[in-house]
């Protein structure tokens, strides 16, 4: 199947605008089939940017345009395994570990969900911390992986698959998550719903505003396939306000992976430096050890008004 087949033009899901202009052309340098186009969609895909992006004239959204269909999209995220996400499991938790400083800030315990939640690291941090946890994903394989290592039960699917009551949770997150889904702002809304008066909502997402994406340019790298939309605080502050939050903090996010593995996600930008730090990690046995890293991740905490 030619890829102009499957492939739909859609407007901003922000404003709802058609008005907008291209920041960066797509390189697509053959006829992709349709197995090729979803297997790029996993949690741990890193293809570097083949797609166009371009910016809403109106509200200054980007987000990329035309693009594969969602139900092609969830069948990337639902079939087949995720060996190299689930490798970076410890440096997950110890960022997690991290993050709940900032959530206990705002709320002590509670019913908490993870949505898009993978293998579950968030969800095993939050359990040992006393919070009732929930969580969905689309990938059967995680879910299962999640049951295996940290015996969580995470129900497969979406968010509007799971169909949660009202008002009943205490927090929802969404950790690199709502910059994958192809409509935003009904996940928001969705999360807004099923939240308790006062609840928060937590999300990361790579800021494409950020100076180090502005120094980085092209080679930035969240600029990849499966990010579906780019935030900067100006357009999720948007989308939250939109969906009935009130932002109450917004802050860099620092996240934490083995050395080993950032280095072979290099391998896609710098040939160079990822031959010079394999060299590096195994000349100084330093290739499991957890580097906090910080490229553009962004952290919002939002309240439901």
């Amino acid at each position: 199947m030619e890829r102009q087949k499957i492939m739909e033009n859609v407007a901003c899901n922000l404003c709802g605008s058609n008005d907008s202009r291209i920041i960066h052309k797509s390189k697509y340098n053959k006829v992709m089939n349709e197995q090729e186009l979803i297997e790029k969609f996993r949690s741990s895909g890193d293809e570097t940017l083949i797609d166009q992006v371009v910016k809403c004239n109106k509200c200054g959204l980007m987000y990329i345009n035309p693009r594969i269909s969602p139900d092609l999209i969830f069948r990337g995220y639902s079939g087949g395994e995720d060996p190299n996400f689930v490798s970076q499991a410890k440096g997950r938790e110890l960022t997690f570990a991290r993050c709940f400083k900032q959530i206990e800030k705002y709320k002590r315990k509670g019913k908490i969900l993870d949505v898009g939640t993978a293998g579950g690291s968030f969800l095993a941090v939050a359990k040992r911390k006393g919070w009732d946890v929930y969580g969905c994903e689309l990938n059967k394989w995680l879910c299962n992986w999640a049951k295996k290592n940290y015996d969580i039960d995470v129900k497969q699917g979406d968010i509007f698959k799971q169909k949660y009551k009202d008002n009943f949770f205490d927090v929802v997150t969404l950790w690199d998550v709502i910059e994958h889904t192809p409509d935003p702002m009904a996940v928001l809304k969705e999360c807004n719903r099923i939240l308790k008066p006062n609840g928060l909502i937590i999300v990361n997402y790579p800021d494409i505003g950020s100076s180090i994406a502005r120094v980085m340019g092209s080679k930035w790298i969240f600029l990849l396939s499966v990010h579906l939309y780019y935030f900067t605080p100006k357009t999720i502050k948007k989308a939250l306000r939109k969906s009935n939050f009130a932002v109450l903090k917004i802050k860099p996010h620092f996240q934490s992976l083995a050395l080993g593995y950032l280095i072979f996600r290099m391998k896609a930008y710098s040939k160079l430096l990822h031959n010079l730090g394999k060299a590096f990690v195994k000349l100084t046995g330093t290739k499991e050890m957890q580097m906090p890293y910080w490229l553009g991740q962004t952290l919002v905490i939002a309240k439901k008004r």
